[in-house]
C-alpha cells in the first residue's frame, strides 16, 4: 500500500512539473505551434528555478535541438529532457546562505552593502589575483 501511495505521489509530482514546464514554454511560443526560438531556452530553464552555466546550457541545447538545427526547439523534445533535469535537481542555484557568507567576507565592516567601486574591484582585480595564484 505504501509503495502505491509513493508511486501516486511521484506521478503527481511529475505531472505538476510537466504542467509548469508547459506553462513556461508557452510564454515564449509566440506562433502557438509548440516551438520556441532556441535563444529563449535559457530564460525558460531559469524561470523553472535552474541555473545552468553557459557550457551546461550549450550541452542541453545540443540535446533538444533537431538533427539539422532550425533555430527552434520543439516542445516534444524539450519536455522529457527538462522533466529529467527537474527530477534530478540539476543546475540548482547556489544556496542563499553561501552567497550571504561570501558577501559578508567582502563586507568586513558589516555595512550591508558594497559600493560600485568595491564590487568592480572584487570582480576584476581580486578575482584575477586569486586566479593567478591558483593557476
Amino acid at each position: 500500500m505504501a509503495d502505491e501511495k509513493e508511486k501516486e505521489t511521484s506521478e503527481l509530482q511529475v505531472a505538476d512539473m510537466q504542467r509548469k514546464i508547459k506553462e513556461a514554454f508557452e510564454v515564449f511560443d509566440h506562433e502557438l505551434n509548440n516551438t520556441v526560438d532556441v535563444r529563449e531556452i535559457g530564460t525558460i530553464i531559469r524561470s523553472l528555478g535552474c541555473c545552468p552555466n553557459e557550457g551546461e546550457l550549450h550541452d542541453l541545447l545540443a540535446e533538444v535541438e533537431e538533427e539539422e538545427p532550425t533555430g527552434y526547439i520543439r516542445f516534444e523534445k524539450f519536455l522529457p529532457v527538462m522533466t529529467n533535469i527537474l527530477l534530478e535537481r540539476r543546475y540548482r542555484p547556489i544556496p542563499e546562505e553561501v552567497l550571504l557568507r561570501a558577501f559578508e567576507v567582502l563586507d568586513p565592516t558589516k555595512r550591508g552593502y558594497l559600493s560600485k567601486e568595491e564590487l568592480v574591484k572584487y570582480m576584476t582585480e581580486e578575482g584575477a589575483v586569486s586566479l593567478r595564484r591558483s593557476g
